[in-house]
C-alpha cells in the first residue's frame, strides 16, 4: 500500500506543473491588457504612460517564461499578488471566504450521501418497483434541471410564497437549507443511479450465489459483500464531487448571495481581476487533484487488486 501511495504522489508532480502552466497562459493570452484593467479598476485614466508604468510594476513587460517563473515561485509561497479591486493580498481574501464555501459544500455533500445511499440501495433491492421508478424519475428531472433554475424555484416557493426560509446571505442554519439543497440535488440523482447500477451488477455475480448457498443471512450478503463492491464507483464519483461542489458553488453562491469564494471569483471575472482568477483556478485544480488522489487510495483499499497492480 505504501509503494502505491508513493507512486501516486510522484505522478502528481507533472500534473500540477501542467496545471500551473495552463492557469498562467490562459489569462495571459486572453484579449485585453491586465495593466489597463488594473488602471480602470483603480479609477485612473489609462494613458500610455500610466499603462507602461503599471506593466513595469506588475512585471508584465518581462518575457513570458520569466513572468511564469516569478509567478510560480510566489504561488508556492501562497503569494498571488494583490487584487485589482480590493488592493488586498489575494490569498488573504481567499482565506477569509473559503470557510463559507467549504461549509456550504460540506452540508451539500452530507445531504447528498444521506439521501442517495439509502435510496440507491432500496432502488436496487426493489428493481422495477414503485420506489425504483420514483428514483429514476428524480434522476430524469435532475438531469434536465439547471441548478440556478432550481434555486430560483425554491426561493419562490419557500421564501416568497410560504415565507419559511431566508433567501440571501449566510447567518443561521436556516440559511444553509435552500443553497445546500440546490447544490446537492443533481448529485443525489447521480449517486442513486451509480449505486443502483453497481449493486444490480454485483447481485448477479457468482460470489453472491455462493454466499447465499453457504446459508449467510441476506443482510450480511448485501452489507458485507454486495455493498462494499458496489461502493467502488461511488467512491470515484465522490472524489470528483468534492471538487465540483467547491467550484460548482459559483452559480449557487450568486443566486443566494452567499459570501463565498465562488461569488468573489465571478466578480473578479467581470472586473478582469487577473490575480484573483488565477488563484481561484489554481486552487480549484489542486483541490481536484488531491481529491482524486484520496479517492485512488480509498479505491485501492476497497479493491486490493488495484493496489497490487500499482505496486508491481
Amino acid at each position: 500500500m505504501f509503494g502505491y501511495i508513493v507512486k501516486r504522489l510522484l505522478s502528481l508532480i507533472p500534473v500540477l506543473v501542467g496545471i500551473s502552466v495552463i492557469t498562467f497562459l490562459v489569462l495571459r493570452l486572453t484579449p485585453g491588457d491586465p495593466a489597463e484593467a488594473y488602471l480602470r479598476l483603480s479609477q485612473i485614466p489609462p494613458t500610455e504612460v500610466a499603462i507602461a508604468a503599471v506593466r513595469a510594476e506588475l512585471g508584465l513587460d518581462l518575457p513570458l517564461p520569466v513572468q511564469y517563473w516569478d509567478w510560480l515561485v510566489k504561488a508556492l509561497t501562497l503569494d498571488f499578488g494583490k487584487s485589482y479591486t480590493t488592493h488586498r493580498p489575494v490569498w488573504d481574501e481567499m482565506i477569509f471566504l473559503i470557510p463559507a464555501t467549504a461549509q456550504l459544500a460540506g452540508v451539500s455533500l452530507f445531504i447528498t450521501l444521506v439521501f442517495s445511499i439509502p435510496m440507491g440501495i432500496f432502488s436496487a433491492l426493489n428493481k422495477d418497483g414503485w420506489f425504483d421508478n420514483f428514483c429514476r424519475g428524480i434522476a430524469f428531472i435532475s438531469a434536465a434541471m439547471p441548478n440556478f433554475w432550481l434555486g430560483f424555484m425554491l426561493m419562490y416557493f419557500f421564501a416568497l410564497k410560504l415565507d419559511l426560509l431566508p433567501t440571501l446571505g449566510r447567518g443561521s442554519w436556516e440559511n444553509f437549507i435552500l443553497p445546500a439543497v440546490t447544490l446537492s440535488f443533481g448529485y443525489i440523482a447521480t449517486y442513486i443511479r451509480l449505486l443502483r447500477t453497481s449493486m444490480l451488477e454485483n447481485l448477479e455475480q457468482q460470489f453472491v450465489l455462493y454466499a447465499r448457498a453457504r446459508g449467510l443471512k441476506e443482510s450480511w450478503v448485501i452489507g458485507r459483500h454486495v455493498l462494499k463492491n458496489a461502493m467502488l464507483p461511488v467512491a470515484t464519483a465522490l472524489g470528483m464531487s468534492i471538487g465540483h461542489l467547491l467550484s460548482g458553488s459559483v452559480i449557487v453562491e450568486n443566486v443566494f448571495a452567499w459570501p463565498g469564494v465562488g461569488r468573489f471569483c465571478v466578480s473578479a471575472i467581470l472586473n478582469r481581476d487577473y490575480p484573483v482568477v488565477q488563484c481561484f483556478v489554481l486552487m480549484m485544480a489542486v483541490i481536484f487533484v488531491i481529491a482524486n488522489l484520496l479517492v485512488d487510495i480509498a479505491y485501492a483499499w476497497l479493491d486490493p487488486r488495484i493496489r497490487l497492480k500499482g505496486e508491481s
